[in-house]
């Protein structure tokens, strides 16, 4: 029995997988074993596509191959918000330790290679075309302040959606044991709706990450 309602997001609370979770997704990807694709690889190649000129696009044209990073940060991140929504798996995403894991070390590599490597532009990135000279000072300690809590506004973001949708999901199911017959029916169409909403969800916030990533780095 649940011992209080931010038990689901403990990950050793979760009765089948926990942390397993983070790899579990990986069987889930669609392999092609024969000549003719199947629409599932279809489809998935077909969004991999369409993922690929989204952020080639975004990043310039010096990109390299940050794409098929940031697409597989993607995939990543959009499995484990999928996979959340089964019952009794942990959602990895929901826990600071996965989300800051992923956030700090792009951010920290941007950083490093922006100041090392184009120190000039990373020193006029800080104050904005225009601004005059007598704010100059205050505009570079926002934009330092601005720069430094990226990684946490974007584990932040990625878990505290995942943790909300899931909350409401856990209060709601908690309401069906004690229902009568005419709460039932609207306790289950709303936790339909919610769970679309939360589908919806997860494929936004993993797009909403990846794409952040991509303008940080394009910066």
């Amino acid at each position: 029995m649940m011992t209080n309602l931010f038990s689901v997001f403990d990950p050793t609370s979760s009765l089948l997988t926990n942390w397993v979770s983070l790899i579990s997704g990986l069987i889930i990807i669609p392999l092609s074993f024969w000549l003719v694709p199947s629409r599932s690889n279809v489809i998935w190649n077909g969004i991999l596509k369409k993922l690929d000129q989204e952020f080639s696009m975004l990043l310039g044209p010096s990109k390299m191959g940050a794409p098929l990073l940031l697409i597989s940060l993607f995939v990543f991140i959009f499995y484990n918000n999928f996979l959340g929504l089964f019952p009794y798996i942990f959602t990895a995403t929901s826990h600071l330790a996965v989300s800051l894991g992923l956030a700090l070390p792009l951010w920290l590599s941007f950083m490093l290679f922006s100041w090392i490597k184009e120190t000039t532009h990373a020193l006029a990135h800080l104050v904005p075309l225009g601004t005059p000279p007598a704010l100059m000072p205050f505009m570079v300690l926002i934009e330092l302040v601005s720069n430094m809590i990226r990684p946490i506004t974007l584990s932040v973001r990625l878990a505290a959606n995942m943790i909300a949708g899931h909350l409401l999901l856990t209060l709601l199911g908690n309401q069906g044991s004690g229902a009568n017959f005419i709460t039932l029916p609207l306790i289950l169409i709303s936790q339909i709706l919610l769970l679309i909403l939360e589908f919806s969800v997860a494929i936004i916030q993993s797009y909403v990450f990846a794409t952040l990533t991509t303008l940080y780095a394009s910066e």
